[in-house]
């Protein structure tokens, strides 16, 4: 295979190194396999095993005894840290996925290096499923990926501080084909309890803002990271205007 007329492995070997020594806050510059690195962190930290088709039996060894989930979701990173990656300080600080367990903001803007390794310690269990290059996605995003949700989602109303008028023509011209105009093409719910984007817009915006820049595990959405923040905010709150 080639690309642009260089071959395919001289290409991909170019850009291992130009880029496997990123700096931290170097997000604004990154590009090539550390950024497709990067976005595929953002995949694993929503649901890993789904993203690698791995199976996984009964809760997480470290899923504490109180918690309120059961099985393969005690497993996902969000499950204890959050969508909004405060863990007991945010929006899981109660409810129904409250763990007690705090979030990962501390290791933003840290050397992912030594996110690998407490990633592959005896608490998160990891060793045996995860590959090498999943614990480098992963340290990625939770070093340069995760941002302060707090600055741009009001934690009371939920609501973005995003223009809707702007994220209507980002929505309707790449969110349109699987989600229709008005978000309810997909639901993802159920019969009795239906959920649109509207509906998960509202009730969960860190979900949704994690979801508008990463995709969403195992299944064809896109990542608007390629976009600016400004941007992808705008289409969080044109879902909020969308019908419920």
């Amino acid at each position: 295979m080639k690309l642009f007329n260089i071959p395919y492995l001289l290409l991909a070997a170019i850009l291992l190194v130009t880029f496997s020594s990123v700096s931290v806050g170097d997000i604004e510059n990154m590009s090539g396999m550390r950024f497709v690195q990067l976005v595929r962190g953002g995949l694993l930290y929503d649901n890993w095993a789904s993203e690698l088709g791995i199976r996984v039996e009964g809760n997480h060894p470290a899923y504490p005894d109180t918690g309120r989930q059961k099985g393969p979701d005690t497993w996902r990173c969000k499950e204890c840290h959050g969508w909004d990656y405060k863990g007991k300080a945010g929006a899981y600080a109660r409810g129904k996925h409250y763990t007690g367990i705090r979030g990962v903001r501390d290791y933003a803007n840290q050397d992912p290096s030594l996110i690998v390794e407490i990633l592959k310690n005896d608490t998160h269990n990891l060793t045996d499923k995860l590959t090498e290059n999943d614990f480098d996605a992963l340290a990625m995003f939770i070093a340069y990926g995760q941002i302060d949700v707090d600055l741009y989602i009001d934690r009371k109303t939920k609501r973005s501080i995003g223009e809707a008028s702007s994220g209507g023509r980002i929505f309707l011209s790449t969110c349109i084909k699987c989600h229709g105009a008005d978000g309810k093409e997909i639901n993802m719910g159920d019969d009795n309890k239906p959920e649109y984007v509207g509906t998960a817009a509202n009730d969960n915006p860190w979900e949704t803002l994690h979801n508008i820049r990463w995709g969403h595990a195992n299944t064809p959405m896109i990542s608007l990271v390629f976009l600016g923040l400004k941007e992808q905010l705008d289409v969080l709150s044109f879902c909020q205007a969308l019908p419920q």
